[in-house]
């Protein structure tokens, strides 16, 4: 057979024929790069995109004020490592609504959304180490900042924390995915190639673990592991593995007598080097599938985690976290502060669910 026409290529060419399948991957690929260079693009670099104006909260997508940035003295030691852990804040950032330079000093008025209410403050050169022109420091230290998605209850840029909460649920899912796949393989495939006893005792797991609600038991584990955020990627992982076990074991059971398998059988081969060495390897397309699937449920269990405060604990952004402190800001007249991490939740979901549906389709050997 050419090598055109392997199997591989044949389902990397069906896979690219399906539209939504490509589509899908790329937006992934896509939010994945955002999650990577998160500190990089965001407007609030700062550790958690953490930086708090109480003054402007909740405002609406497009929201632009001037900002006073007062140096505190204290400067990051991250170098290099900021741009993917975040910088600490080493500035006061001060909103305001106009501001005079007088003398050596800048003379300005906080921003506030009650016009009757005016404070008026003044910082001085001093304050700006190795500046000598107070009008030079108005340049650099005064500037317009947009919020594009407006802000939160707590006036953080919300792009900023949309961006760096992606990392955990594509972290979650990645994690969950992969203890699952680890456990959900090497029972699956003891139980289906051996039979008998062990399959029996894998079966009667699988059925205990399945029997139990995945939510109540993800907050069990939880709670018995501690809040946290590498413990919810520990519980949700453990809680995942046993449909991928099914799966494996049925995959194993319909391949075992196969001619390939009997003649690994014939040379001597071990039953552990004919599971993991040819077994697994001509079985793992539906696997596949199952895990994109997974990884869509683990986004979803880890939000809803966070939504119960059982998540990501603060000041970490996670999308979950976003719409539990702002989802009565539904009935609030400021939907979008719940709405944005609920639509790139269902966005990401469905990209994940697509995906994995134009592989099953790709990786269908009966199919034209």
């Amino acid at each position: 057979m050419s090598e055109n026409q392997s199997l591989t290529s044949i389902a990397l060419r069906k896979f690219r024929k399906n539209f939504w399948g490509v589509f899908s991957f790329i937006f992934i690929v896509l939010v994945l790069l955002l999650a990577v260079f998160a500190y990089v693009l965001a407007p609030d670099n700062s550790e958690n995109a953490n930086q708090m104006h109480l003054s402007i909260h909740s405002k609406k997508p497009g929201f632009e004020v001037m900002m006073l940035s007062i140096p505190s003295g204290d400067k990051s030691e991250k170098g290099l490592s900021g741009y993917f852990f975040g910088f600490a804040n080493t500035a006061t950032e001060i909103p305001i609504s106009h501001y005079e330079v007088k003398k050596d000093s800048i003379v300005y008025q906080e921003y506030n959304d009650d016009a009757s209410v005016k404070i008026v403050k003044a910082v001085g050169l001093n304050q700006f180490s190795g500046y000598h022109d107070i009008r030079k420091v108005s340049k650099d230290f005064i500037k317009k900042q947009s919020f594009i998605l407006g802000t939160d209850k707590y006036g953080r840029d919300v792009l900023s924390r949309m961006l760096v909460g992606s990392r955990v649920s594509l972290s979650i899912g990645f994690v969950a995915v992969f203890i699952s796949l680890v456990i959900g393989v090497f029972f699956g495939a003891i139980g289906g190639y051996f039979g008998g006893k062990t399959d029996a005792f894998v079966m009667w797991l699988v059925n205990i673990i399945w029997s139990i609600p995945t939510l109540l038991l993800v907050i069990a584990i939880t709670l018995a592991l501690g809040k946290g955020f590498w413990q919810v990627f520990v519980a949700v992982g453990l809680t995942m593995w046993v449909e991928v076990a099914r799966v494996v074991r049925g995959q194993v059971i319909s391949v075992r007598e196969m001619q390939y398998v009997t003649a690994s059988r014939a040379l001597g081969y071990g039953n552990f080097r004919i599971i993991f060495n040819h077994i697994l390897p001509n079985i793992m397309a539906p696997v596949i599938v199952i895990s994109a699937a997974n990884f869509a449920s683990a986004i979803l269990v880890e939000s809803g985690l966070s939504f119960l405060g059982l998540g990501a604990q603060p000041p970490v952004p996670s999308w979950g976290s976003m719409i539990k402190d702002h989802y009565s800001y539904i009935i609030l007249g400021k939907p979008y502060l719940a709405m944005v991490p609920g639509i790139a939740i269902m966005l990401v979901t469905l990209a994940f669910m697509m995906t994995g549906n134009a592989f099953r389709d790709a990786l269908d050997v009966k199919s034209s």
